[in-house]
This record gives C-alpha cells, structure tokens and sequence, in this order.
C-alpha cells in the first residue's frame, strides 16, 4: 500500500469514529486500530491528532472550493454566477456531506483553529457574491440561508421535511436567477 492510500486510510477511519462513536472517542489510538495500522505507521503521517484533524479539514475544505470554482467558472451568465455556485455545491455536499460534517464538527470541538483555512475561503466567496453582479444583500441572505439550512441537518435541530427543504431552495434559486 502507497503513503497516499495508507492516509487516506487512516482518515477514513478518523471519520468513520467520529461518525459512529463522537468525537471524544477520537483518539490516536482507535484510529490507528481502525485503519489496521500500527500507532507508529499513523504518527508517520499525522504527528499528533490536531494534524489528522486538519488533514480531515483540509481534504474537504479543498474539494468544496474546487467544486465552488468550477461551478462558478461554467456558468455563462454574467450575474449571479458565485451565488448560484455556492448554493448548487453546498446543497450538493449536503447531500452526502457526512465526511464534511464530521470533519468540521472535529475541527470545531478540539481546535477551533483547524478552520482557519475554511474561514479565509468564506471571507472570499462572500466578496465574490457581493461583487457578482445582483444585489449584494440578496445575495448574502441567500448564502447565510443555506448555510442555515446546512447546519439545522448538520446538528439535527429545526430539520424540515424534505418536501420544505426542497422547496426553500428552489425559492433560493428563484432569488438569484
């Protein structure tokens, strides 16, 4: 097995932890047992559990932008293009966002830090929708209400139906088309 695929390894099962047991289960120890690897293999990789943290971080972090700059750099339309990318890839990675959840709710309860990355990417994704060519405010409600419908199913409170979600987004949709 290859450096790459043996972390990769050892952060699926960091996030299979954190989604079966919390995260004060994780532990440097269970995840090497979880991977099937030895603690020394997993401190090669990650030198203390705030590393595998922000590896976890980092590789969703960087996938989430890359999936926000695509969609953004195709699509045609002169106005509106970060809002609609933003929305599209976040209803998107809610979908099957578990690795995502897990990884920013370790990032969160252990080291708030760890989201400094993410924080930076925020700061420019809402410059981008304020300069996108619609009405900044409106662009800025529809963002913050996704990132609100995001959170309610992150940490399972004020949920709606699927029907309403599926809704809201497309009033979300309607307001920056």
């Amino acid at each position: 097995m290859n450096s790459n695929s043996k972390r990769s390894l050892i952060l699926a099962a960091a996030s299979t932890i954190v989604k079966n047991s919390g995260i004060e289960k994780l532990t440097l120890e269970a995840v090497a047992a979880e991977a099937g690897v030895s603690k020394g293999g997993l401190l090669h990789h990650f030198p203390n559990k705030d590393a595998l943290i922000y590896s976890m971080v980092s590789g969703i972090t960087n996938d989430f932008v890359a999936d926000v700059q695509k969609r953004a750099a195709q699509d045609t339309r002169e106005q509106g293009k970060w809002s609609r990318a933003y929305l599209q890839s976040t209803v998107e990675a809610d979908k099957d966002g578990q690795d995502m959840n897990v990884a920013l709710n370790a990032a969160l309860f252990t080291n708030g830090e760890l989201l400094d990355e993410l924080r930076k990417h925020y700061t420019v994704w809402q410059e981008n929708i304020e300069n996108d060519g619609l009405d900044p405010v409106i662009g800025s409600i529809v963002r913050l209400a996704v990132d609100g419908l995001w959170l309610s199913e992150v940490f399972g409170i004020g949920e709606i139906s699927d029907d309403m979600r599926d809704k809201v987004i497309r009033k979300l949709n309607e307001m920056i088309h």
